[in-house]
């Protein structure tokens, strides 16, 4: 994979099989025993809890029967030390410890310390609860006695503090198994567990921090990452300045296709994120009654009234990128509109959203001419549409992400936008990328049409489809947290308060 984006140990994402590999070659090839590491472990996670939450003097410290117990050990004798009350549980019989959790154990054990009966009554009376139950290798729904500490622990009203990962999530895709703890801060050592960054993943997590524990570099040398985070500081100098002698004709011209009647609105969010985002030029083709809503919404933008798909052909040859889906509908206008693109030569960049989407999936002929394009195309799904795509079920897909991402790549032919918490970015035989940021508020109508104005005009502005479609939807998540905070919170953030953001953070690239 090229380096057009930051690449090190802090965006590095991994499953949990290569971050055991991670484990093995710090202990076989770097010399650092696995107490060590457990050590380093648990006091890493003790300095962030006194961080945190300075004022704890009452601590629960849940263990499990595996390493991740043995973490969560290390960090009770730590906290005990401190001058904290700390109650310890242990899931399971001391005796069946092994390895370096066994070590562990004897550690605590002659630091004077005792485990305690686990109970509800004592969760309540701790001020937060460290939860060192399950680790990465849990791969089963979270039953019995482990499912009922989970529930009691997550009714608690102090603050909860998970140890690599929430007990019950899976680290690789993130979904929750059977149930899982819901943290507020989650400390991760070695590897970020990819799981912990889209999906159910990131809402269980609550504040993620990674620590290495000092695991040097040719470690991480030896283990491909298996997927990426990105972010606007890692995506830095991507587009670089403006020469002095820049025309409008230097950047691109976007024809941007979609608002059948009463959606004309969709198109006009779209146009004026792509204008906004740097393209140097801008048609919308929509009904012909939308001329008035458009142009009043963006009179920077020209309109062309399309009554049917030949209207569209001249258009074409002019655009550069064309940005096809917001508010397109799925009736035979649309589809017709949809055939007319794609039945063109394909040298254009093509952003494929919305309703064309769902066209595709209802129109086999369609989604072949979309499969047979030459050119730089981008689709960006919802889970609702990924499922249509697949003919799968929204629910299966999401449960594992990555999964889907790949399988809508393979499907499309193009680089894909999963779109959700933690949106993936997946070009086919690369790994994929995860936007780190975004929040709950944008989850209202029209933000899906900002996304493609922006991919569209970084499109428009010469980069290829799997940079156009990251540092779009890292422009659009960015531009989106810096909104809420502006206007004072994540609740009733419109689509439209996005726009001065992405003027301002484009010109960071």
């Amino acid at each position: 994979m090229s380096h057009w984006f930051t690449q090190d140990r802090q965006t590095a994402l991994y499953q949990a099989a290569s971050v055991r590999r991670l484990d093995q070659q710090a202990i076989q090839a770097a010399g650092i025993p696995g107490l060590e590491l457990m050590r380093r472990a648990g006091a890493c996670a003790w300095q962030l809890l006194r961080r945190r939450w300075p004022d704890a003097r009452r601590l629960a410290v849940l263990c499990g029967p595996g390493n991740n117990g043995g973490d969560g050990l290390v960090l009770a004798r730590l906290a005990a030390n401190g001058g904290v009350a700390v109650h310890t549980c242990l899931l399971g019989d001391p005796a069946n410890l092994k390895g370096d959790a066994a070590s562990s154990y004897q550690d605590f054990r002659a630091a004077g310390l005792n485990l305690s009966p686990c109970s509800e009554e004592m969760l309540l009376a701790s001020d937060g609860i460290v939860d060192a139950l399950y680790g990465t290798g849990l791969a089963r729904p979270v039953t019995g006695r482990g499912a009922s500490l989970i529930e009691a622990v997550n009714r608690h009203p102090g603050f909860r503090l998970s140890l690599d990962i929430p007990s019950g999530l899976h680290a690789d895709s993130g979904r929750i198994q059977g149930c899982a703890i819901h943290a507020d801060a989650t400390v991760t050592f070695i590897g970020v567990k990819q799981g912990l960054c889209t999906g159910q993943g990131r809402e269980q997590c609550g504040e993620l921090v990674f620590e290495d524990l000092g695991v040097p570099e040719p470690v991480y040398r030896q283990v491909d990452a298996d997927a990426w985070r990105i972010n606007l500081t890692g995506l830095k100098g991507l587009l670089g300045p403006r020469e002095r002698d820049a025309h409008k004709g230097r950047y691109g011209h976007v024809l941007v296709i979609g608002g059948d009647h009463g959606y004309a609105g969709a198109t006009a969010l779209c146009a004026q994120a792509a204008l906004k985002t740097g393209a140097g030029l801008l048609t919308v083709a929509s009904r012909p009654q939308h001329l008035a809503v458009v142009n009043g919404a963006c009179r920077e933008l020209m309109f062309r009234g399309i009554t049917a798909g030949g209207d569209l052909v001249p258009l074409l040859s002019r655009a550069t990128v064309i940005a096809i889906g917001p508010g397109l509908g799925r009736g035979e206008w649309s589809r017709e509109l949809l055939a007319t693109v794609l039945a063109a030569d394909g040298q254009q960049g093509l952003v494929v959203d919305a309703d064309a989407l769902n066209l595709l999936a209802e129109h086999p002929p369609l989604l072949e001419a979309l499969q047979a394009r030459a050119g730089a195309a981008v689709c960006t799904p919802h889970p609702g549409e990924a499922a249509r795509l697949l003919a799968a079920d929204s629910q299966i897909l999401e449960a594992d992400r990555f999964a889907a991402s790949a399988r809508l790549a393979r499907r499309l032919g193009t680089v894909v936008v999963l779109k959700g918490a933690g949106t993936l970015i997946q070009a086919l035989d690369q790994p994929p990328l995860v936007c780190a940021g975004g929040n709950p508020g944008m989850a209202s109508g029209g933000m899906g049409d900002v996304l493609t104005g922006v991919i569209a005009a970084l499109l428009a502005q010469g980069l290829g489809p799997e940079q156009a479609a990251a540092a779009g939807c890292v422009l659009h998540a960015a531009a989106g947290d810096e909104a809420a905070l502006a206007g004072g919170g994540e609740r009733g953030l419109l689509a439209s308060d996005l726009m001065a953001p992405l003027r301002r953070l484009v010109n960071r690239l």
